[in-house]
């Protein structure tokens, strides 16, 4: 239990201790803030009493306005500032609790924070890990004979994404412009995106990296993942499709990245391990572990549309029917020497399971345009229309832990939160 008032349905509690950064109207700075409550800790007015034998000479982290040098730190400082802030935390504590003063610095309204990216993200790297998404999505274009391509098995195919558009919840996003062929008989036209689709993902933020020519071992690649976030990686499937031959996404992809504010940790989500979903053929020894690294997090995906009274759902799936771990992932990308840095984002990619309620993407739920979507009370969909509230939850249960994941968008707006409970 923590001293600060956390309510039996906060996302808050002090089992999780998500980090981000934020200010707020009377202080513009930004700050490296912890969720606890309806609170935000504001690390950097604590920062004197990390004095575990790591943090200690490190204090100086947590007066930057990004996380990047904290994630730089790596594992051993990871835990033992956790460890620091349950204590701090805990109702048990009173270095913190009985400094009135202190606690009248240290603590900030969440309704008053506002809320920024995390980190400094040099690079973004987004995979295409969903065994259903790529079958699903090569069946609409090849057929499911040809759906998976030879590789598909073999290696995590991803490609580098832009960084500068990766955004967090709130970032106006606006429909975009470009090159489409709506008849493949006539040339190419310009105008507005018409098939505007969302991508339900997961995406995780890189610790302390590797060198240049250093590749990080799949036994250590652990120690490289700091914690996640949830993604939208905005589509614009007209775009995409005319111009993805032959090397892929482009303007489809880079009007906007959205991600969730509060990086929620390993260590935090470590209670809701599952074994890995079974590979075959198996993975190169480069690629290859035994140990669970698949997370069992339930994801939905609602839609609101302007005047409708209540989100209506389109998509029930999971994290843990990511073909791909995340272990592999990071292998994988530095395994050319390829050096990946702290704050360097990499993504899973559309999650969809295996039944049609499951599909992560307007373009599986309505099957390239041939299905529609009913919300109910007259609503339809086969993509987005300006105004929609994309909705994301995930949750995951096991024995007295509950997660909650919350991440909503709107197109027109931007809009995404993550919020979770562990109770």
């Amino acid at each position: 239990m923590s001293f600060i008032e956390v309510s039996p349905d906060s996302d808050f509690p002090l089992q999780n201790l998500p980090y981000g950064v934020f200010s707020t109207a009377d202080n513009p700075r930004h700050r490296i803030g912890v969720a606890i409550g309806n609170q935000v800790l504001d690390v950097s007015v604590v920062r004197h009493l990390f004095t575990g034998p790591v943090l200690q000479g490190n204090q100086d982290v947590f007066e930057e306005t990004t996380l990047n040098s904290f994630m730089g730190l790596g594992r051993e400082a990871w835990k033992e500032a956790r460890s620091t802030l349950q204590q701090l935390l805990s109702s048990q504590e009173p270095l913190l609790s009985n400094n009135k003063e202190l606690r009248s610095r240290a603590f900030v309204p969440q309704s008053e924070a506002i809320m920024h990216l995390p980190a400094k993200i040099g690079d973004y790297t987004d995979f295409y890990s969903s065994k259903n998404h790529a079958f699903n999505v090569g069946c609409m274009f090849r057929g499911p004979d040809n759906a998976l391509m030879p590789n598909w098995t073999h290696l995590p195919v991803g490609y580098h994404g832009r960084a500068s558009s990766v955004v967090v919840s709130g970032t106006p996003l606006r429909r975009p412009n470009g090159q489409t062929r709506p008849d493949e008989s006539q040339p190419p036209v310009f105008g507005p995106c018409k098939l505007f689709d969302f991508e339900l993902e997961m995406a995780f933020f890189v610790g302390p990296g590797n060198k240049m020519g250093e590749p990080i071992s799949i036994d250590k690649a652990e120690e490289h993942i700091f914690g996640m976030v949830l993604m939208n990686d905005w589509s614009a499937r007209d775009i995409q499709k005319w111009e993805y031959v032959p090397l892929g996404p482009f303007l489809a992809k880079n009007m906007g990245t959205s991600i969730s504010p509060w990086v929620v940790t390993m260590d935090a989500l470590k209670p809701f391990l599952v074994p890995n979903v079974s590979q075959d053929p198996k993975p190169l020894p480069y690629l290859y572990h035994e140990d669970p690294f698949t997370f069992d997090i339930n994801l939905e995906v609602a839609i609101k549309g302007e005047g409708m009274p209540k989100p209506s759902t389109v998509c029930r799936s999971n994290f843990k029917y990511m073909y791909w771990t995340m272990k592999q992932q990071l292998t994988h990308h530095t395994v050319t020497g390829c050096n990946v840095n702290p704050g360097d984002l990499l993504a899973s990619g559309t999650i969809s399971g295996e039944t049609e309620d499951s599909y992560g993407s307007m373009l599986e739920l309505c099957w390239k345009g041939t299905k529609t979507v009913d919300l109910g009370n007259g609503e339809s969909r086969k993509f987005l229309k300006d105004g929609d509230d994309v909705i994301f939850t995930g949750l995951t249960v096991l024995f007295n832990y509950c997660n909650i994941l919350y991440q909503k968008e709107v197109p027109d707006s931007g809009r995404l939160y993550w919020n979770q409970t562990i109770s």
